[in-house]
């Protein structure tokens, strides 16, 4: 066990933490399935970190998980959101949970809610079968299906003093360069924000950097991910799916992948982003320890910042 009075917090111009999802996989359940809630919280205590997101492993009751998250002195960031508004048939019932979800995450004192459509999506889209093949796009009716539906949850969102922050995610109908420009084009940008993803833009086709210029005024939340490109590539080749392409390991921390960093963390520097970004790996943690590489993560990040301080 790492000993926390060995690690000293990263001094960053923003405000740092890390994904339970470096221990536990959300998507591909197998990966950290033995893998306890203390040993994650105690980990990122003993890393220096103070936030997280909510993971499946964590307590579901609110003051339990307050109890647990405080004596570490961390803190709930957000937690993910899966809508299906693209159809309308489900928004009544999809507004509803979101404003429960909502609740919970004012409770906790988050102030970003992580939020995606499911709607088309091989994985996560419950009217889907089991033998499809390929993510099914949005046709003109179900964007302007999500766009309202998102708007309504935006404004959810706003009566609690929260942010809907959308995430645009690999294997789903918001992942491409043009569908992000689409999101945008189509939301109410005092309704709906980014979740800006460094891994997630590049899996979809896009410039990390050229997403986080042309929308950092809509940007209110940061996941900080790398790729691996030989495992792209060849999930690509192999025309894999977005879960076949996690468990191949095409995920990983800041630093250990094929992304330059050192540009975007000299926009965020040059913009003032002082909100959250959160480390995210996504990889087995039996391959990929998530202490060893969150602790090479953070002294990656912390070495860029300081060389572009100088």
């Amino acid at each position: 066990m790492p000993n926390p009075e060995q690690q000293q917090k990263p001094v960053l111009p923003f405000k740092l933490g890390i994904h339970p999802i470096n221990w536990v996989g959300e998507d591909v359940k197998e990966h950290g399935a033995d893998t306890t809630y203390e040993q994650i919280l105690d980990e990122i205590a003993a890393l220096g970190l103070t936030g997280t997101e909510m993971g499946r492993k964590y307590p579901t009751d609110p003051e339990v998980l307050k109890a647990e998250l405080s004596r570490r002195g961390i803190r709930l960031v957000s937690q993910w959101k899966s809508v299906l508004f693209s159809d309308p048939s489900y928004r009544e019932s999809e507004l509803q949970a979101y404003r429960k979800h909502v609740e919970f995450l004012k409770e906790m004192g988050s102030q970003v809610i992580s939020t995606c459509e499911i709607g088309g999506s091989l994985h996560f889209d419950p009217r889907r079968t089991p033998n499809e093949k390929e993510v099914l796009r949005l046709d003109e009716a179900g964007w302007q299906s999500l766009a309202e539906g998102l708007n309504a949850a935006g404004a959810i969102a706003r009566e609690y003093g929260l942010k809907l922050t959308y995430h645009h995610h690999g294997g789903t109908v918001v992942e491409q360069p043009e569908e992000i420009d689409r999101l945008m084009e189509l939301t109410d940008p005092e309704l709906v924000y980014l979740l800006f993803d460094t891994g997630h833009a590049y899996y979809g086709g896009a410039d990390p950097l050229e997403v986080l210029r042309k929308y950092y005024d809509r940007i209110a939340y940061i996941h900080l991910k790398d790729i691996r490109q030989e495992v792209l590539d060849q999930a690509r080749a192999e025309q894999a799916d977005f879960v076949t392409c996690i468990r191949k390991g095409v995920f990983t921390v800041p630093g250990d992948g094929c992304l330059d960093f050192t540009p975007i963390f000299r926009e965020l520097l040059s913009r003032g982003y002082d909100g959250w970004a959160m480390l995210e790996g996504e990889q087995d943690p039996v391959v990929h320890p998530a202490y060893e590489y969150a602790k090479k993560a953070i002294a990656y990040i912390e070495s860029l910042i300081s060389k572009e301080r100088r």
